[in-house]
């Protein structure tokens, strides 16, 4: 099959590696713009650049999608179907017309819950036990088009949105290519969302960061490894505001005042909560690296 790949970061990279796998000719490509490296000493491509590069591609990164030049760019490609992951850029309807097969999306969540931005994230956030992705046909509302094939996990104790994205790439790219498959030997079942089951997870921002002691442990362990590795959780520790980035929850001090520290040993500054407290594991100090607070502490004593 003919397809114009649409995508950027690392989740979308393996997603078109899986593509190339299947063998399929990728007519094109299209990607967020090159961004500044460190320092703006070099400019960064973005994973799926580099891939499509590497391949012999024909890249495009436009600014927009809306002034007409991305639609003239793609009408004069020869290909069948758009496939979408992580591109960043919401596809306009005079886009989402031009291939015969449609416009695929892969998404990571069990949709219709968690349309949005961030779904990675929110479900982690929200203490949520199983995800998944979904494939589906993109429409001009937000993720709300009709899904296609679905893939499920469960969330572990620990992980975190980075170890959670990571393996939903791969997830999703197996999605991908079953998707494919099924599109062109056209067995594929379109099934129509909920929107009355819909939920969203919007961008995430450093307003979320501060940890609000009232919140039960297990909350505010969720939060730790959903906001990681951006924003992060932050707590005020002696003078400075660090980001934590590991807690560890314990109920043997219930009752006690949300936000007291109970106690500061080998695991760590204890922190009362709404039904226990937790261990502060692991901080990261402003322009430092991630260390344990006991270490920490040492060089950064609190009364």
């Amino acid at each position: 099959m003919k397809i114009v790949f649409m995508g950027t970061p690392e989740f979308a990279r393996k997603s078109l590696k899986q593509l190339y796998c299947d063998g399929h000719d990728i007519a094109g490509v299209f990607t967020q713009e090159d961004k500044p490296g460190n320092r703006g000493m070099k400019v960064s491509f973005s994973p799926v650049k580099e891939l499509a590069v590497s391949k012999g591609t024909a890249v495009y990164q436009p600014a927009s999608l809306k002034d007409g030049k991305a639609a003239q760019i793609l009408r004069s490609i020869d290909f069948d179907l758009i496939a979408v992951v992580a591109y960043g850029k919401i596809l306009p309807k005079e886009i989402l017309d031009i291939p015969s097969l449609g416009c695929i999306n892969i998404h990571g969540s069990l949709l219709p819950k968690y349309r949005g931005a961030a779904p990675i994230q929110h479900s982690i956030l929200n203490g949520e036990k199983e995800t998944g992705v979904t494939s589906m046909y993109i429409s001009e509302e937000m993720d709300a088009g009709d899904m296609l094939l679905f893939k499920r996990t469960s969330i572990g104790e620990d992980e975190t949105s980075l170890d959670l994205y990571e393996r939903l790439s791969v997830l999703g790219a197996g999605l991908l290519g079953e998707t494919v498959e099924a599109i062109s030997l056209g067995t594929v079942v379109r099934i129509p969302q909920n929107n009355d089951e819909a939920t969203y997870a919007p961008k995430l921002s450093k307003d979320m960061s501060p940890i609000d002691w009232s919140k039960s442990a297990y909350e505010i362990k969720c939060k730790v490894r959903g906001l990681f590795p951006w924003p992060c959780a932050t707590m005020k520790l002696g003078e400075n505001t660090v980001k934590v980035h590991t807690v560890e929850i314990s109920d043997s001090n219930k009752g006690k005042t949300p936000g007291c520290l109970l106690s500061c040993g080998e695991r760590g500054p204890e922190i009362a909560c709404k039904d226990g407290s937790v261990f502060i594991r692991e901080v990261q100090a402003p322009g430092g690296k991630r260390m344990d607070t006991t270490d920490y502490l040492r060089g950064n004593p609190i009364k």
